[in-house]
Order: C-alpha cells, then structure tokens, then sequence
C-alpha cells in the first residue's frame, strides 16, 4: 500500500509491495491513472536524494508500506524556432510591495511552497487543510479515475473546491509509532466494519504466526538466561556455601569480627593545611593589648582626663579570666576546708546536684517569669489573706532560681496566713536545714490541732527517739488522731506498740484496724477478749469476725471457725449489712494466701450462694472456680467445687472439673479419693472410671488400675471406651493374649469399627499378616465407611509391595469415604512413586474439586510440584491455595518457608493478620527468628506455639531441638517434662514416627528424641540441595 499526493490536493491509492516493485512500475502506474507522462513526474521520497534510479526497488528508496509521496510536475513554457530574439526585459515595478494583498494570499502557495507557524505569531500562517478521507469508496474512485482525491469533501467540480484546498497540514500533531508523520492522512478517516474486520484478520495472522516461534523463542531466551546466569552469577549465589557454614560460627566468634570501615576515598575530602608567617603588625596589636599604659595621652590630658583613646582601650585576655575564675574556686574550696586536719568538708554528691539543678532559662521563659511573678504579686497585695497565693508566688521565685526570695514571701504568707497548715508545710520545705525546725515549731505553736505539721515536725527528726517524742507531743495536742496512733506505733517496739495500741482504742474505739493490730499483738486469750469489745463497739464490721475465726484457727480449734462465720453472717445480717459475696470471696482468697485454709473453707461454704438465683448457680460457680483457678487460688477454687459438689452430687461436668484441678494442683492421693466419690455417685460416666484407671497405671500400679477397669465394666457392661481401655493396659504392659481375647470378646458382642481397627493393629505389631488382612476384611464388610479401615489395607499392601492392589484399596476407599482426606493424600504419593507427577497431579486436582477448601490437598499439590522442581508452578499454586482459603495456618507456614529471604517479613506480617493465634504460623515465625539468631524471641514463639496446640507433637520436636543448642539443662529438662504431660498425638512428623510398627511401645520422651533426629536430618538434606 502506497500514497501518492497529487498536486491537485488529491491522494492516490496503490495497492503495492514496495519489496517487488520497481520506481519505473510505479510512474507507469501513475501514467495510467494521471495521464502525466513519465518524464515529467518527479517523485519526492521522504530522507532520500532527488536522483532516483527507476529501476530500483521501492524499499530500497526507503519507501514502506503506507508511506506517501508528493508528485511534483514541472511547468514548462514553448517558443517558436525561427522567432526573433524578445527585447530585453524591462525593470520590474515595486508598487505591489506598499498595496495591500487580495484576501486568501499566502505568500509562496503557488510555487508549492509551505507556511509556518512561530511562536510570534498569532494563529497559524494558513489554515489547516481537510485531511484525506480513508473510506473505500474514495481509494475505488481513486483508483479507478486516478484524478479523485481520498478526502472526504465533495469532487473536484464542486464550488467548494478552493475552500478545500485552502486548508493546511497541521505541523504539532503527535507522532504515530506505527504510522510515523503520515498518520495525518488518516486522522479523519471514518473506521467502518472493513476495516474493523481488517485489522481482526490481520491480528488473528500475527498471532498464528508468533505461536508457531514461540515455543522456540521461549526455550532459546530461558536458554539464554541460564547461559548468562552461569557465566555472571549474582554475590549471594558465589557466598552461598559460606553462607552456610555461618551457622558453626559462636555468639564469641561473632562479636570479635571488627567492624567495616569507610576506607573510600570518594567521600573523604582532601584537607589542604596552608602554613603562613604571622605579619608583624599582628604581633604588635598583641603586644599592645597586653601592655598596661600608666600614664595619660595628651589627648587625653587636653581633654581633663575624660576621654580614652580607641587604640589604647585594653582588649580583654581570656586565657587571664579563665586563670582569674580557677584562683577563685580554689579560694571558696579552701575556705571549705579543715584547717586543723586538712580534710575537706564538700559534700561531692550535693556539690554535683547543686550544679545539675543549674538551669540556663531562655529569654521567653524570662518573659514569662516576669508576667506570673506580676500576676502573683497583684493577687497577693489584693488578697493576702489567700493561702494558695503566697505558695504560687514563692513556688515561682523557686522556679527561678531566687530561693532566697521565695523564703521571704513565704516568711510575709505565715505572718498574713498564721492558720493555714499548707503555708506552714511550704516555708518549712523551702528552708534550710537548720531553720526548717524552728519553722515547724512556730507553724505547731500557731496551729497545735494540725495533724500534718505534727507529722512534718517527726520528719524533721533523724533520731527514733525524737520522733517518737514529737508524735507523743502531737498525740497530747490531738489524742483522737489515727495517723498519729498508727505512725508512734511503727515506732515503738513489740510492748510499747500493746500498750499505744490499748490506749489507741480507748481514744479511737470506731478505727477498725487499731483493734485487729491490738488482737495480733495479744495472747489467745486477751485477744479474744480484745475482739469482743471490739465487736461490741463495731457491729456492722465484718473484718472482726474473720479475725476470730483465724484467731481460733491458729490456735487449732477449726471446729470453731465455722460456727464463728456464721454467726458473724447472722450479726452482720440482723444489722442489715449486706452481704457482698465478691468481697467475701476476696477474704477468702487472702484467708487463703494467710495460709488460714480453714477460715477460707467455710467463709465460701457460708457465702458463695448469697446472690445468686436457683437456676445459675451452677455456671456461676463453675466460673468463680475457673477465676479463682487463674489466680493461683487453688484452695478457694477447691472450696467451691466441693460446695457444688455438695448440691450437684450426680453433674459429670462438676466431677470432671473438680478432678481436673486436683490432677494439675493437688495430690494423687486426693485424686484418687475425689474419683473414687465421683464413681459412687456417677457410676455411668466412663470416663471417671478411665480416669482412675489412667491415674492408678500413671502411678506403677497396674494390678489395681486392672481392678478399676473390671468394676467399670461390670457398672457399664457395653462400654466399648472402658473395652478399648482394658486392651490398650494389656498391650502396653506386653500381654498380647490378654488384649486379643478382650478383642474377642469385644467383636463377639458387636463391638464398632474402633475395635476391628484396634484387633488388626494387633495382629500387625505381631506380624501376622493373614489375620491381619481377615479382620481388615471383615471389618470393611461391616463398616465400609470407616477410613481408617481402608488406610490400614492400601498399606499393608504397600508394605508387601504390591502396589497395584494398594492402588485399589486406597480408590474403593475413596467411593466409599469421597471426603477422606487421608485417602486422596495416600494414593496421590502412590500415584507419583509409580507414575510419576502427572498423574498424581491429576489426583490432587480432582481431590481439589470435591473438596475445594481443603488447605492439605493444596499444599499437598504445592509440595508435589517443590519436589519435582517446579518452583514456578508451585508458587501459582501456593497462590490460589490462599486465595481459596485465606485462614488457613498451614498453608500460610509454608508460603513462609517458600519465599526468598528478603521477603519474609511482609509474608509473616500477612500471616499473622489472617491468622494471629495459629501455631502453625507461629512456629513458621519462630523458626524465621531461630535462623535470624534472634534467641529469645525465637524461644518465646515457640512457648507460644507449644501453648496454643500441645496436642502438636512437632512444635514440641521443634522446641527441644532449640533449648538442645541455645538452652541450658535445665531448659532442655523443664521442656521434656512439659512434653511428656502433654502426651502429644498429632503432627506430620510425629505420626509418622510413633505410628511406626517398630516404634509401637516407645515412651513419649523416646519418640521425641527420634522426631528431633529425623528433624536434624531433613534440614541437613535441604542444605545440600
């Protein structure tokens, strides 16, 4: 396709390959639809030369498709042969140049030439042509007529013609990458369904074409990339193998490494020292400052002496001021000193918190200094009989650093303010040590009934003599006073304190605790007469009767503690006190704590109902147990259980708490008396039977956990949990023949699909295998919808290596159990042992669709694809697995673990926005803060994570595997034991290893050893990859 502009303003349309065609064809081509004959047409081909060879090809030229050309035709003039010479011309005359040109005249339009724009001028230098029009109606006519033009106006013969013409090439249009400068011939085009059909056509062939290089394209540029890649490998790629030996490195080792310096000499700048001779007339200036003149100038003799001359002015010489202030100091520090022995008496501590308290004040806070200190002073002067005022005043000079002036105005306050106690405590605070007595002690004189001047006064004195001489003093002055009482007390020893206190209550009968501190320091028996007169003297106290109950506990006499509460209850009930059980049960809490259990016993017995309604008070202490439990108060805790105890004799629920509290804070022997009552009264709940029996087989006692079991068995003869139990004793403590018959038994009565699987468990850990395919069998006729049945068969059948019979069991699994997870996971990693990934790949895709939100089927998938190397796949996977479900722990873990390094952070930050309290994503996190060598922070994560799923075996491997290189022993010893009560079942790792045949019997300390092993094996593995 090529464009030729006539010069009629008219476009032509060629339908050309400029790569086979020739200049010559295309002039003929013109000649055809112009009728200009070929010698006349001169062709202007954009960035090339006028001379153009027409038997050259059109791209050679640099003509493209869609380019356009301009034909220019010469206008040549004849004259006859024989024709006489014509005269010569005459001068051309220059009028026109002052007449005014026609209107439409653009100078040089005729000769072909172009206007142009400057930024000068105002509007364009001609106006902006119609540009051609594209339709096809137009480029037929063209080129069937060769004379009309593509635009979009009306033929030649119209009137509108010269309008047409008229318009120019707008010369700031943007450039087209695709059509360069010509997409103005096309910017008013009309884009119709042939074009539109076109342009698909054209798109649907580019894109054939590029698929069939693309395979090709895409292998040579990754190609090209592992090429490149190998030859320049990236820093942390070359350090990689030293990176991993870093992990040998110690904490000491670590720290002796010295720091980087900046030895660079871009950022040190060049320091040019220049050395130059001091001029004389320097030295002179100085010399001159340091000379003392004695005598007048005569300037300054004519003048009477009154005027100095500016150059005999001394300068003044620092160097001598510094030396003048040091002579000074040590004068004031030898008038300090001790002019006998020579010591010094400086206080260095005072010394040094007299200069920090120096404060350099800027000039706003002077300012602002000066408008309160104006304020004040007109507050005082306008009411000096106001206390608060006289304290702000001095308080501000204090601010300011003039003591001595704040001493003064609090001087002029005592004398206007002589009662008020505050303005004494002020005037005291802010003298000195030695007048501050002689301050209080006209403040006492002016004020004798002032319980604060009194206690200010004790203050002031260092001596415990004294002291308590002045509270004694205070007490004549105010005997009714109980801060005085209580603060000559703390003074006095144990027998002074009785007799204060005696005379304390006769002075201050209705003050609570004189009478409790009187009754502690008394015998049993003045004691209990002391709380008698007390609780004559206050009726509606309850303290006391608490008091006496502990008194009587003390004494040993716990027979009386509760008949004392009571009727403490019913005195206090008679004055119509009310009875705030909260508060009671904080009594009881600290009865507990003062170690009075008895007291806290019966005060919860007596207390613990008041309140609350018939219908709550089950959930109600049920919860006040738990509260107490969190508290650390197990004795109270423990008193509201057997209360309820006491009125819910037959809830399970009640038991099982109860038990539960004396297994974690009490003694086996009070376990087994609360379960031994349990079963009495609830002989049908099996599970306090297990309990017992558990508690009895924990303890070395077998013979009698033996003896609880076949009680519950005859109080629950069909009990498969109490069957299952007796087994699970008989196995660990190797008696298989004992387990198979009660088995038997168990089958014989119709036991459930537990005890099929439990029989070929058997039979498989004594490796009798055909007995062990009977009962699986057997088992699978009875339950086909027991997984469990169908995962033992598909691996027995993986153990004897026949494959293709595994294959079938683990598929009649899954159409008998669709949702089974375990299933879909066992025959996928069956699938990619014999098939490889695409099929297994396949599998999980399918499982994926009948369980969409499954997060171990994805990671699963995720996985398959990280052990065939798949990074990229598994990465997408990984992807819409979060997407499918973005609450999951475990896929969030190892999105963690999948990512670089430097991504860690922002993924662990969206991790825990998801899920914050997952211990799978704290785990992950914690093993981020391991490899990081954050210590404590990776201890504390992984407590977290052992706290938020105990039943997680592999968080456990994990932790003692890092208290087994960052802990001490003891560390390593506190998490075995948490570890062994926890008695894990579950996690990846851990099933793996304890569900092994030969792991069968193995104690939980045993199986984490193993899991920390296996642990320590796979991360060395993943090292070396």
């Amino acid at each position: 396709m090529v464009f030729v502009s006539s010069p009629n303003s008219g476009t032509l349309f060629f339908n050309l390959n400029p790569n086979n065609t020739t200049l010559h064809y295309l002039k003929q081509t013109l000649h055809q639809h112009t009728t200009i004959p070929t010698s006349l047409q001169h062709l202007l081909i954009p960035s090339h030369n006028s001379r153009n060879d027409d038997s050259a090809l059109l791209s050679q030229l640099g003509i493209t498709r869609y380019s356009t050309l301009t034909l220019h035709v010469p206008l040549l003039g004849g004259m006859a042969v024989d024709a006489p010479p014509p005269p010569p011309p005459s001068k051309p005359r220059i009028d026109f140049l002052n007449s005014k040109p026609p209107a439409n005249y653009v100078a040089g339009l005729g000769r072909g030439a172009t206007g142009f724009t400057t930024r000068s001028d105002i509007g364009p230098a001609r106006a902006t042509p119609d540009l051609p029009d594209r339709s096809a109606t137009t480029i037929g006519g063209a080129a069937s007529s060769g004379a009309v033009g593509r635009g979009r106006g009306k033929p030649e013969d119209d009137d509108d013609e010269d309008e047409g013409d008229e318009k120019g090439y707008d010369e700031n249009q943007t450039f087209d990458e695709f059509e360069g400068n010509d997409v103005g011939l096309f910017a008013n085009s009309e884009y119709d369904e042939d074009d539109k059909e076109a342009d698909a056509i054209w798109e649907d062939i580019d894109k054939r074409m590029d698929s069939r290089r693309k395979d090709r394209r895409e292998a040579r540029l990754k190609q090209e990339i592992e090429k490149y890649r190998a030859s320049n490998p990236k820093i942390t790629e070359q350090f990689a193998d030293l990176k991993r030996k870093m992990h040998t490195i110690s904490a000491q080792e670590w720290d002796s490494i010295p720091e980087i310096g900046d030895y660079s000499s871009r950022n040190k700048k060049k320091r040019f020292e220049s050395f130059v001779p001091v001029p004389d007339t320097l030295l002179e200036k100085a010399r001159q400052e340091k000379e003392h003149v004695t005598a007048l100038d005569p300037k300054c003799r004519a003048a009477g002496g009154t005027e100095t001359p500016w150059g005999q002015t001394p300068v003044t010489d620092l160097t001598a001021v510094g030396e003048g202030r040091g002579t000074v100091l040590s004068l004031k520090l030898d008038r300090l000193s001790d002019s006998v022995s020579g010591l010094t008496v400086v206080d260095p501590k005072g010394y040094l918190t007299d200069l920090k308290s120096m404060k350099i004040t800027s000039d706003a806070e002077i300012s602002y200094i000066k408008k309160a200190r104006l304020l004040l002073k007109s507050v005082i002067q306008t009411n000096p009989k106001h206390p608060p005022g006289w304290i702000a005043a001095a308080r501000l000079e204090e601010l300011a650093g003039k003591i001595t002036a704040a001493r003064q105005l609090m001087r002029r306050g005592c004398e206007k303010c002589p009662k008020n106690e505050g303005v004494w405590i002020e005037a005291c605070r802010l003298a000195s040590p030695d007048e501050a007595k002689a301050v209080i002690a006209t403040g006492v004189k002016m004020i004798p009934n002032s319980v604060k001047l009194w206690l200010q006064a004790a203050k002031l004195e260092h001596d415990v003599v004294n002291k308590s001489r002045v509270l004694r003093k205070g007490l004549e002055n105010i005997p009714d006073s109980v801060r005085l009482w209580i603060a000559v007390v703390e003074l006095a020893d144990t027998e002074d304190a009785r007799l204060l206190l005696h005379r304390a209550v006769e002075c201050c009968p209705l003050h609570v605790e004189l009478w409790l501190d009187l009754a502690r320091l008394e015998t049993y028996d003045m004691a209990k007469k002391v709380l008698n007169r007390a609780r004559m003297k206050l009726t509606k106290e309850p303290a006391i009767w608490i008091v006496a109950a502990k008194l009587e506990e003390a004494s040993g006499n716990t027979s009386m503690v509760g008949k004392i509460i009571e009727k403490g209850i019913r005195a206090l009930q008679r004055e119509e006190v009310v009875i705030d059980r909260e508060a009671w049960m904080k009594e009881a809490e600290a009865a507990e704590k003062g170690k009075s259990v008895v007291t806290c016993q019966t005060i919860i017995a007596n207390t613990i109902g008041i309140g609350v309604e018939e219908d709550d008070r089950k959930r109600t202490w049920v919860a006040d147990a738990e509260e107490c439990k969190k508290r650390k108060s197990i004795e109270t805790a423990r008193a509201i259980y057997a209360h309820a105890l006491t009125v819910f004799l037959t809830k399970k629920s009640i038991w099982l708490k109860a038990a539960h509290l004396e297994k974690s804070d009490g003694t086996r022997e009070s376990l087994d008396a609360l379960l031994r009552r349990a079963v009495t009264y609830c002989p049908q709940a099996d599970v306090l039977w297990l309990m017992g029996a558990k508690e009895k087989w924990l303890a070395g006692d077998v013979p009698a956990a033996r003896a609880i079991l076949q009680e519950a068995y005859a109080a629950i003869p069909n009990s498969e949990e109490i069957c299952l139990a007796a087994f699970k004793l008989e196995f660990e403590n190797h008696e298989p023949e004992r387990a198979r018959m009660l088995l038997a038994k168990a089958r014989d009565r119709g036991g459930m699909e537990r005890v099929w699987m439990k029989s070929a468990t058997v039979e498989r850990e004594l490796g009798n295998t055909a007995e062990e395919r009977r009962l699986l069998d057997e088992g699978l006729k009875q339950f086909p919808s027991f997984f469990k049945l169908w995962l033992m068969l598909g691996q027995q059948e993986e153990r004897l290596g026949r494959m293709e019979q595994a294959m079938e069991a683990y598929e009649s699994g899954l159409k008998h159990c669709p949702n089974c997870i375990p299933l879909w996971l066992s025959l996928a990693n069956l699938e990619e042992k014999m098939s490889g990934l695409s099929k297994a790949r396949a599998l999980l895709t399918i499982g994926r669709k009948k369980n969409p939100r499954n997060p171990e089927l994805w990671l699963a998938s995720v996985r398959a694809e990280l052990r065939h190397g798949n990074k990229k796949e598994s990465d997408i996977l990984m992807a819409k697995a979060l997407q499918v479900c973005p609450n999951s722990g475990i896929l969030w873990a190892a999105s963690i673990e999948m990512v670089p390094h430097y991504q860690h952070k922002t993924n662990s930050a969206d991790a825990l926005k998801k899920c914050d309290q997952d211990p799978h994503v704290i785990a992950a996190i914690a093993k981020l803060f391991w490899h990081d060598r954050k210590v404590v922070q990776a201890r504390n994560w992984r407590i977290k994570a052992v706290t938020l799923a105990p039943d997680i075996g592999d968080f456990w491997a994990l932790y003692y595997k890092f208290e087994l290189k960052h802990g001490s022993e003891d560390d390593q010893k506190d998490v075995l034991k948490k570890c062994i009560a926890a008695e894990p079942k579950h996690g990846e790792r851990w099933q793996a290893i304890s569900k092994a045949v030969q792991n069968s019997h193995q104690p939980t300390e045993a199986i984490l050893k193993k899991v920390v092993v296996a642990l320590g094996k796979e991360e060395s593995s993943a090292e070396y990859i």
